[in-house]
């Protein structure tokens, strides 16, 4: 068995430069919910300037503001830019010709799009839409002429925003809401459904004066065609959206809404040439998903990404490639066995630059368009991971921009050179992070479950010395990873701080090692996961001194809440504690409750419950309860249609009626994550206080 393991003390140099000299103190969750938030960069056309987005947090009142920030491409101090009075400013654009800089602000009391003159060094920002709806988002055409939008409006509203809404579920004349046969979604994420509005896109004009003029194409068509979201709910963004290369068609990405949609994973690409005709399919032989869509400067290709299974929503998302001039079609990357997370195109139309996870880090891939080879590249700084990778922007010079973040700091904005590690642009946390006290991360694998090598990580106070309650981390998805990325809700470094060793798993089902790895955890819930976590803990008090398995808890979310519940009556004797955060306790409950009900369905091997009951039996911990007997704190949202609040609920009354110890966390304005600041802060407070009753009073 070959063990891998990598301190990444760099890692602790870069939360604090200077440790030797200064004194530190832990990090807590008031820094958790007050660190700025970097989104994607915007990157000037002559490549010399970088516009990025920056949330601010403020101490007191939690209010969140997104402002923009400027910084000369080859370094220098950031700048705070556009800057609207008692507003926000979000998702930057510069125009083609690098004259004006877009952006998103409410400042109007709506959200619309905006714009700096940036070329008069007086000028202060313009409103450039005035529409009904809000703009969610927006993108620019190549040539400048015209603009993308896309908001929440009726179907059959011609511009983004009408009189009425065109919800029909709320017919009256009472507050009950209505729903017919067929409608599909009755609620979604954390939002009852309203028939009749989708989230749309309208392409428009932009006159000489930068501003939004003359009527609305409609991406959907005419009413009574392509009926759906674009971008997709809950998750989708701009990333399913892009314009033709000479800015008269879009390519984008939806779903039709019907009867069907619950259960359907079958997200397309639809072309729309901008005439108000209905869009065209360009993936109907495909009945898995199909998505990011991306389209070649020099007008040649379409790439996007795209799934085989359907129903199955983590399957490998394969590049595909279409010849716009032929219309011939090929699997680009179907050798490589990684599942592609973004894509955008190298200025020579040559090369793609996509990010994919890759055993713990989530890297960029340079793909060649002629032989599909996947080539890694090397964008971390040197002596630092790769970590977390995203929002790539190739320059015409070679040149990368892109956000970097890590288990050790969030997000912040980088530049490579070709062939170059990369340098931070961006120091938006620096200063914070000087101050905290570092903590280590240490990769590790073991032979798991069939003897697979499996890969964890150990996380705990750099300078400690004296033994460590043990934290094992589950994640959720269930197909995802605990890799090498910031997180600003399940922070395995903040637990750390905490005076923990934190041990997170990438069990069977875990994502970056490839999809057969990622498939084993099908029909198999409670099997080679627990098997996994298993040896994964023994591995981890194995290899380190420092870890005090004698005191012990497990926490986690969505699958990783489902694992507590499943821990209870298979590995009850392990651990003092359990934190069940938004977990499934009922399968059958589950699987007629849960809103994508593709999701439950195949992972319990592809059919409803009243057809294959004893699937879902076979991994319900509801049915186990009369073993259960660890203390557990249950936290659940009350806006969560994913795994709804009756699943804890549940859990917490079988606690209850057993005289197990048992605390309930409930978060009535939450969905399946805990977003807002203040619940932010409570979840932590509540949570460090059940670990430090089971695992550190009295020591």
């Amino acid at each position: 068995m070959k063990h891998i393991s990598a301190a990444l003390g760099a890692l602790a140099v870069a939360l604090l430069p200077h440790a030797a000299m200064a004194e530190t103190r832990p990090m807590t969750a008031q820094d958790l919910v007050t660190l700025k938030r970097l989104g994607a960069p915007a990157v000037a056309p002559d490549g010399q300037t970088v516009v990025f987005q920056q949330v601010d947090t403020d101490p007191a009142s939690y209010k969140r503001t997104p402002g923009l920030w400027r910084v000369p491409a080859r370094g220098g101090a950031a700048t705070r830019i556009a800057d609207l009075p008692d507003a926000g400013e979000s998702s930057p654009a510069f125009s083609p010709d690098g004259k004006r800089l877009y952006f998103i602000s409410g400042k109007s009391g709506r959200d619309q799009l905006w714009f700096l003159d940036l070329t008069d060094p007086a000028a202060t920002p313009a409103q450039a839409s005035d529409f009904k709806a809000d703009v969610a988002g927006f993108l620019l055409s190549p040539n400048g002429q015209r603009v993308l939008v896309w908001g929440d409006v009726a179907r059959d509203c011609p511009t983004l925003g009408c009189d009425s809404d065109g919800n029909t579920s709320e017919p009256g004349p009472g507050t009950g809401r209505l729903y017919r046969d067929g409608a599909g979604f009755v609620r979604h994420w954390d939002s009852w459904e309203t028939p009749g509005n989708y989230s749309r896109g309208f392409a428009l004009a932009l006159a000489a004066d930068g501003k939004v003029t003359g009527g609305a194409v409609a991406l959907d068509g005419p009413p009574g065609t392509l009926t759906g979201d674009t971008p997709s709910k809950p998750m989708g963004g701009a990333e399913e959206l892009a314009w033709q290369a000479d800015s008269n068609g879009v390519f984008f990405a939806a779903r039709q809404a019907d009867r069907h949609e619950p259960t359907s994973t079958n997200l397309d690409i639809w072309h729309s040439p901008l005439d108000g005709t209905a869009p065209h399919n360009l993936t109907a032989g495909n009945k898995a998903t199909d998505t990011l869509p991306a389209a070649s400067p020099d007008g040649q290709w379409l790439a996007w990404a795209a799934m085989e299974r359907p129903g199955y929503e983590a399957d490998r998302l394969v590049v595909q490639l279409l010849n716009l001039k032929t219309g011939q079609k090929r699997a680009l990357t179907a050798g490589w066995d990684r599942s592609v997370s973004s894509l955008a195109w190298t200025p020579d139309s040559k090369a793609l630059i996509a990010t994919a996870q890759d055993v713990l880090d989530t890297p960029a891939f340079r793909i060649d368009i002629a032989s599909g080879k996947a080539q890694r590249l090397k964008l971390a700084p040197k002596g630092l991971t790769e970590a977390n990778i995203a929002n790539v922007v190739p320059l015409k010079d070679g040149r990368i921009v892109f956000t970097r973040d890590a288990i050790a700091n969030p997000a912040e904005v980088f530049i490579a050179a070709k062939g170059k590690p990369g340098t931070q642009l961006s120091q938006a946390n620096a200063a914070t992070l000087a101050a905290l006290t570092p903590v280590s991360t240490t990769r590790y694998s073991f032979a798991g479950a069939q003897g697979a090598t499996v890969w964890g990580q150990i996380h705990k106070p750099a300078s400690a010395t004296a033994k460590l309650p043990v934290l094992l981390f589950v994640h959720g998805g269930p197909q995802g990873s605990y890799n090498d990325s910031w997180s600003s809700r399940w922070n395995p470094a903040l637990f750390a701080a905490q005076g923990y060793a934190v041990v997170s798993i990438d069990f069977h089902g875990s994502t970056g090692y490839g999809q057969a790895f990622t498939d084993a955890i099908n029909r198999d819930w409670g099997g080679k996961p627990l098997e996994d976590l298993k040896k994964g803990l023994d591995a981890a008090l194995a290899r380190d001194a420092a870890l005090d398995g004698t005191r012990t808890c497990a926490l986690g979310a969505s699958y990783g809440g489902y694992m507590m519940n499943w821990i209870q009556s298979e590995w009850a004797d392990r651990f003092q504690c359990l934190v069940n955060h938004n977990g499934v306790f009922d399968n059958r409950g589950m699987a007629y409750s849960t809103e994508e009900l593709w999701f439950t369905e195949w992972e319990h091997g592809g059919k409803p419950y009243h057809e294959a009951p004893e699937e879902y039996e076979k991994w319900n911990p509801a049915s186990r309860v009369a073993k259960w007997q660890t203390p557990m704190l249950v936290v659940l949202g009350e806006k969560d249609f994913r795994i709804p609040y009756s699943q804890g609920l549940g859990a917490f009354t079988a606690l209850q009626r057993k005289g197990v110890p048992a605390e309930l966390l409930v978060f009535p304005d939450e969905n399946h994550w805990v977003l807002k600041p203040r619940n932010s802060l409570q979840w932590h407070q509540t949570v460090f206080s059940w670990l430090d009753r089971w695992l550190k009073a009295g020591k």
